[in-house]
C-alpha cells in the first residue's frame, strides 16, 4: 500500500532531503487534499512540532478532518495524543518520546526505551491507534527532529515496543527525500521482527518498489516521489 505523506513546516507543505534541506514547498492545501482523498491512509507530520520550533495545530486538525490520517510530530504525552485523536486523526505516530538519551540505573530505568510511557499511552488510547516511529540515521535511532541520536538499534526498539502499538513506521533518514530507493534488505529484516503492520519510508521512488514491498507485507510512505510526479497521486 502506498501512503502519501504531508509534511508541514511554517504553515506550508514541504519536502526535505534527509530531514535538513528544503527541496519543495506548497501552500495549495485544498489541491493536495483532493488528490489524496481516495487513499485509505495519509501520513501527516508536523515538522515544526517535531523540531520543537512551534506547531501547525490548526492545519493538522483541518486536514485530519478531511482525510484519514496518521499524525505525528511532537506527540510527547498522553494528553497530546488524545488531543490529536480528538481533532480527527485516526492514529498517532509517536517517536522521540519513546526513547531516553541514556539509561538511569539509579532510578530503575535500565533501558533506552521508555516502555512505561508506551504502556500508559497504549492503555489511554488503545494500541491499535498507536504507530511507533523508528527513525534511524546511520543505523541508530534518531530523535528530536532527527537532530539527536540514541545508541539503540531499530531491532532492539521493535522488540521492546511491540506489545504497545498497532504498527511500526521505520524511516531510513539517510535516504529520506533522495528518491534513491529504500534498502529492500532492511525492510525484509524488519518484517521478520514483528507481526504488527510495518510501514517504511525514505527514498521510495517508483511503483515497482512499492509492489515489491507489498509482496512481503510492508507498506510504503512516499513524499518526494509523489510531489514530483514520479508516483501517481
Amino acid at each position: 500500500m502506498l501512503i502519501p505523506s504531508i509534511d508541514l513546516m511554517g504553515g506550508r507543505i514541504v519536502q526535505l532531503v534527509q530531514g535538513e534541506k528544503l527541496e519543495l514547498a506548497f501552500d495549495d492545501f485544498d489541491y493536495w487534499v483532493e488528490r489524496f482523498a481516495e487513499y485509505p491512509l495519509v501520513q501527516l507530520i508536523d515538522l515544526d512540532a517535531a523540531m520543537r520550533q512551534g506547531d501547525n495545530r490548526g492545519l493538522i486538525e483541518r486536514i485530519s478532518q478531511r482525510l484519514p490520517c496518521q499524525v505525528g510530530g511532537g506527540i510527547s504525552s498522553v494528553q497530546k495524543a488524545l488531543e490529536v485523536l480528538q481533532g480527527g486523526a485516526k492514529r498517532v505516530i509517536v517517536g522521540s518520546a519513546l526513547f531516553r538519551s541514556h539509561a538511569d540505573s539509579a532510578s530503575g530505568q535500565s533501558s533506552l526505551v521508555d516502555t512505561e510511557f508506551a504502556r500508559a499511552l497504549s492503555h489511554a488510547v488503545g494500541e491499535e491507534r498507536i504507530v511507533c516511529g523508528i527513525d534511524t540515521k546511520r543505523g541508530k535511532i534518531a530523535v528530536k527532529g532527527w537532530k539527536e541520536q540514541v545508541q539503540l538499534t531499530p531491532e532492539d526498539a521493535i522488540n521492546e515496543l511491540e506489545p504497545y502499538c498497532g504498527a511500526f513506521l521505520y524511516t531510513h533518514i539517510d535516504k529520506e527525500g533522495t528518491m534513491q530507493g529504500f534498502p529492500f534488505a532492511v525492510a525484509r529484516n524488519l518484517r521478520e521482527l514483528t507481526e504488527r503492520q510495518l510501514i517504511v519510508a525514505g527514498g521510495i521512488r517508483e511503483m515497482a518498489e512499492i509492489e515489491a514491498l507489498a509482496a512481503i507485507q510492508v507498506d510504503a510512505v512516499a513524499g518526494m516521489a509523489v510531489y514530483t510526479g514520479a508516483l501517481p497521486a
